[in-house]
């Protein structure tokens, strides 16, 4: 009976996180939208999107009403914004002994990024936890959206030389670093 209250209790206070995301759909080079504000999760998004070389737009969308069959209202943004970032965050709440060492705050939001051109949804969080932790959580996240350049191959110097009854291929690379390459093929 103890045991059961004891896991349930640590249970409850543990932070839980809910992310879905498609990997190296995120690209630095493009534009994205921040909603306007300085509030905790937003901030922060903000501050560590433009440290690692993101081109920020922040304002708020243009609000456009249509009035055909029903009264619908719908939000534009400029054309060159690739990707928008919704962001709905509760009170922050001060938890000075259960996040101690790890930002005093509480952070409870739901994060969403689109990407405008395909028109899919590409990051959909909603979590809650410590200021400090959320913040390392959404730098893995960002990690694994991020476009990956391709790794460059080394390339080789092409030599050829004959011998009797073979023709032998030398394939060397360019730094002295790496290993060489022999291919001999016999003539027939």
């Amino acid at each position: 009976m103890r045991l059961s209250l004891i896991v349930a209790l640590c249970l409850s206070l543990t932070a839980c996180n809910s992310v879905y995301l498609k990997p190296g759909t995120l690209d630095k080079s493009q534009l994205v939208y921040t909603p306007r504000g300085g509030a905790t999760m937003q901030r922060s998004l903000k501050e560590i999107l433009e440290t690692r070389g993101y081109k920020i737009h922040v304002g708020q969308l243009k609000s456009v009403v249509e009035r055909n069959k029903s009264d619908l209202e719908r939000y534009s943004q400029s054309k060159n914004i690739r990707y928008s970032v919704i962001i709905d965050e509760k009170d922050a709440i001060l938890r000075p002994i259960w996040c101690i060492f790890n930002g005093f705050w509480w952070w409870r939001f739901s994060l969403a990024i689109s990407d405008r051109k395909t028109g899919t949804e590409i990051l959909s969080w909603r979590g809650r936890g410590c200021a400090n932790s959320s913040l390392r959580k959404l730098n893995d996240i960002l990690d694994e959206l991020e476009m990956k350049e391709p790794e460059p191959q080394p390339a080789f110097k092409k030599r050829a030389t004959k011998k009797k009854n073979q023709e032998l291929l030398i394939l060397a690379p360019k730094k002295q670093e790496q290993n060489l390459i022999i291919f001999a093929k016999d003539k027939q």
